[in-house]
């Protein structure tokens, strides 16, 4: 079997740790620490992150999403497929490595998206973006943690806290949809995103296919 090569590595924003860029044959995977974050041969689930959304949403077109969390493009590249011309779409990567590294070792995987004329991508957090915005967004779809809790850094728990709920339906339009993926399951967030004012609702997806690990989005739908 061919061995994992690591390509770089990066602190995050508060120094407390270190992702990974690994590379075994044409497969790409990025660590934080011990946990997988990503890998290029799973996909499924952050590509639903998107078309879930944007069936939830019914628009395609003229519509603007912001997604937290560049990772490998797979949530972007899915969005783009399902949008309009006229759409557009803000990415918050909060890693400056994570974007040379899209543009750099896996820029085949992105396969030309970042230039795509839709795209704008912001370095930096997306917690500022939505404190920002009112009524901007159509769509927020988030994959920045493996769960509703702080993992890159420990202050993205104030993106899943009342708080933080409460600033994404303030981004968002009327009808808009606030979309969160994570590794498993968490009836809490369920209940918080309901008391936040949302109509939610959890849906299991697999990682590759049929067979691959069961992640959850939560839909979140903000009343018009």
């Amino acid at each position: 079997m061919i061995p994992w090569e690591q390509l770089d590595a990066a602190r995050t924003p508060d120094g407390k740790q270190e992702l990974r860029l690994k590379r075994r044959g044409s497969e790409f995977s990025i660590m934080l620490g011990s946990n997988e974050l990503m890998n290029s041969r799973l996909s499924g689930s952050e590509e639903a992150l998107a078309r879930l959304s944007l069936e939830k949403l019914g628009r395609r077109d003229r519509i603007h999403v912001l997604i937290g969390g560049l990772g490998m493009g797979f949530t972007l590249r899915a969005a783009l497929a399902e949008l309009g011309g006229q759409a557009k779409v803000t990415v918050a990567e909060l890693v400056p490595a994570v974007i040379a590294w899209a543009r750099g070792p896996m820029a085949a995987i992105f396969d030309g998206c970042l230039d795509d004329p839709r795209v704008t991508v912001r370095q930096g957090d997306v917690t500022r973006l939505i404190d920002a915005a009112r009524h901007e967004f159509d769509a927020i779809l988030l994959d920045v943690d493996n769960g509703p809790e702080g993992l890159t850094q420990d202050s993205n728990d104030t993106l899943y806290s009342f708080g933080g709920l409460k600033a994404a339906r303030d981004a968002l339009r009327p009808g808009g949809v606030l979309a969160v993926w994570s590794s498993g399951p968490d009836r809490g967030f369920t209940r918080r995103l309901q008391q936040s004012g949302f109509a939610a609702e959890a849906v299991t997806v697999r990682a590759h296919g049929k067979r691959g690990a069961k992640h959850t989005i939560w839909l979140a739908v903000k009343p018009r």
